[in-house]
């Protein structure tokens, strides 16, 4: 088992990551949460048949009493009706200020029983078991928990950390090529902004097969990159701003798309592949970058551009959540592992595109 410690004082919190650990659910969780009794242990229509019961089961196995909430899989779930949902069914459930939420799926199952947790009550426990690569390497740490409205993404939310990320690398086992490759944009991000070592090991695993002969160690490198980047700015206010390189243009491909077309990690795989081109032509990013990146991401089923109006740019970049007055953060690269923010106006940005 490979574990790391996301050292937030008064907050501090154990990702854990080892082949079946999902069937040591009721275990780990009862270290962490000694007083509880009731877990609302909410996930998704794709992911209850295959892993529901071994969570449930082994929770139950260890003294806590469960209530098992399905939403519907897909981003469109991740709204305020079903966050009221879990609110009641928290009330009818009897949880106390004492119980806890469970997240067993994707980010959309975390985003939305976490904020869940966050408000209840005014703050329940919360345990993180992500499934997907997406939620393992990235929205499962860090203590981002949100909802959708219809306005964009993740424009409703709270900042509330985990007492415990549960990763068990075996679930990756039934994602779709699709799903895989959704994540695999995150990671490749990671080597962008931080190391390009790593980057480069992701280049000669090539593929899905070649990332999941090595997968405890990319989810570990991952998960302690964006460890010391929360630990430094929990609350997005400076260096954790990096870790949206790509998102600011993904996720106007994203919303243009009314969230249907393209995955969140296929939105981001070309926004940093525009990010990265828009970068040399300012001569801030090394030559060569923007190559490296499009091969990459292309290698692992990502695309590398999607059409966009600049109606849609503007409307994402006027409600980017780095964005301050007529001003907007950019995420830039000076070369692979290493990052360049820098701030302009967002006429100037859309200019640009």
């Amino acid at each position: 088992m490979k574990s790391l410690t996301v050292a937030l004082p008064g907050r501090e919190y154990d990702i854990l990551i080892a082949s079946g650990i999902l069937s040591r659910t009721g275990a780990e969780c009862r270290k962490v949460l000694p007083k509880t009794s009731r877990i609302l242990l909410v996930t998704d229509s794709n992911v209850a048949p295959l892993y529901g019961k071994t969570a449930e089961e082994s929770l139950t196995e260890s003294g806590f009493t469960v209530r098992t909430v399905v939403i519907p899989a897909g981003e469109p779930s991740k709204n305020a009706d079903n966050l009221v949902l879990l609110w009641n069914e928290a009330m009818r459930f009897g949880i106390t200020r004492t119980d806890a939420v469970i997240a067993l799926g994707g980010g959309v199952v975390g985003d939305l029983a976490g904020f869940a947790a966050a408000t209840i009550l005014r703050g329940v426990a919360f345990v993180q078991i992500p499934t997907t690569l997406l939620a393992q390497v990235d929205s499962s740490v860090g203590g981002k928990v949100a909802i959708d409205l219809e306005a964009g993404k993740n424009l409703a939310g709270a900042f509330w950390q985990p007492k415990l990320v549960l990763m068990d690398p075996l679930t990756l086992n039934t994602l779709p090529d699709v799903t895989f490759s959704d994540g695999m944009a995150e990671v490749i991000k990671y080597g962008c902004i931080w190391d390009s070592d790593f980057f480069r090991l992701l280049s000669r695993c090539g593929n899905r097969a070649g990332v999941m002969e090595r997968i405890e160690e990319v989810l570990y490198t991952c998960c302690a990159i964006k460890a010391k980047v929360v630990e430094e700015d929990e609350l997005d206010t400076g260096l954790r701003m990096i870790l949206n390189f790509g998102h600011t243009l993904g996720h106007a491909y994203e919303k243009a798309y009314h969230y249907e077309t393209y995955t969140h990690g296929q939105a981001v795989s070309a926004g940093m592949c525009l990010v990265a081109r828009l970068g040399e032509q300012l001569g801030l990013t090394e030559s060569g970058t923007e190559t490296a990146i499009r091969r990459l991401t292309a290698a692992y089923g990502l695309p590398t551009d999607i059409p966009c109006s600049l109606e849609d740019y503007r409307s994402a970049i006027g409600l980017d959540k780095k964005g301050s007055g007529d001003g907007i953060t950019v995420i830039f690269l000076k070369k692979l592992g290493e990052t360049l923010p820098k701030k302009l106006a967002k006429k100037e940005l859309l200019n640009l595109l």
